[in-house]
């Protein structure tokens, strides 16, 4: 599949270059490439960790995850973007410490650094860019967050080397990993609106259920439950009161909705239905379940 493939290349890239800093930040003397060393390696450890989920997430439905594995992928874009957040805190941190001493940098060693480790992050942001699984975006935003802490350093290089001016290495590593963590957040969101089950923020269902009652022969249709499985596949089971055969038309109805898994419970009217007051879920229903 395409979305392991790119998410493997990432992984891959970013692995062998951790190992390649981790010298550079010794020979440069630089705090900035040595804790992004740090962060690279944590990187790749989350991105490799995104790869096994998102092979596994691919995998078809059985009898013990009878929905399938794509929650996985899910999974993987929560531990990359946790950490993330752990990453971004952590440059804040040590670049805060830094602003108060400022050490001597070797900026010529710097700057090919950089300018390597912004090739390389390039390609591999190139790799993962038309992602539309969270975890390969998550992936991508780690991807895009090293373009932008090269960047920093190669600037901060020069800027270094021809003011003098210290600190600036430090404040540019702050505003980096603010803008990352402010993007990680609202990553998280989705993440966890999912794990809550919570209705696809693109799907009204009171809509749905006005589309539905102009179709002929039903009559009512309630106990709508609409939630996504990954943030690609959205999933829905309803009971509709009816006097006619009319799944295929609600099928079809919905698809419009970009609902394409749809559970379908048909009652007559003259039938006692326990899920009448379907919004609160009364006990007479879990037994029912």
């Amino acid at each position: 599949m395409k979305s392991e493939k790119n998410i493997l290349i990432a992984f891959l890239l970013n692995l062998f270059f951790s190992i390649f800093e981790i010298f550079g930040g010794l020979f440069t003397n630089s705090i900035a490439i040595l804790s992004d060393s740090l962060h690279d390696f944590l990187d790749a450890l989350s991105i490799g960790t995104s790869y096994i989920l998102e092979k596994k997430s691919k995998k078809r439905a059985n009898k013990v995850y009878t929905y399938g594995y794509s929650r996985y992928s899910v999974l993987g874009a929560f531990i990359t973007t946790t950490m993330l957040l752990a990453g971004s805190s952590i440059m804040i941190y040590q670049a805060i410490i830094r602003l108060y001493n400022p050490i001597k940098l070797n900026y010529n060693g710097m700057f090919i650094i950089a300018l390597i480790g912004l090739i390389i992050n390039l390609i591999a942001t190139y790799f993962t860019k038309d992602g539309n699984t969270l975890n390969e975006k998550s992936v991508n935003l780690h991807m895009l967050e090293d373009v932008f802490g090269w960047l920093v350093i190669l600037v901060g290089s020069l800027v270094i080397k021809f003011t003098g001016i210290l600190w600036f290495d430090s404040i540019m590593t702050i505003l980096v990993s603010i803008y990352i963590f402010v993007h990680a957040i609202k990553n998280l969101k989705e993440v966890l609106d999912l794990f809550l089950l919570k209705r696809p923020s693109d799907i009204d269902t009171d809509k749905i259920k006005k589309y539905l009652l102009q179709i002929d022969g039903i009559k009512d249709v309630h106990h709508i439950h609409i939630w996504s499985l990954d943030g690609i596949n959205n999933y829905a089971t309803l009971l509709v009161i009816c006097n006619t055969n009319v799944k295929d038309i609600i099928r079809e109805e919905l698809k419009k909705h970009d609902i394409n898994h749809v559970t379908i419970e048909i009652e007559t009217e003259d039938e006692l239905c326990s899920y009448r007051n379907c919004n609160n879920l009364s006990k007479v229903e879990h037994h029912h379940h």
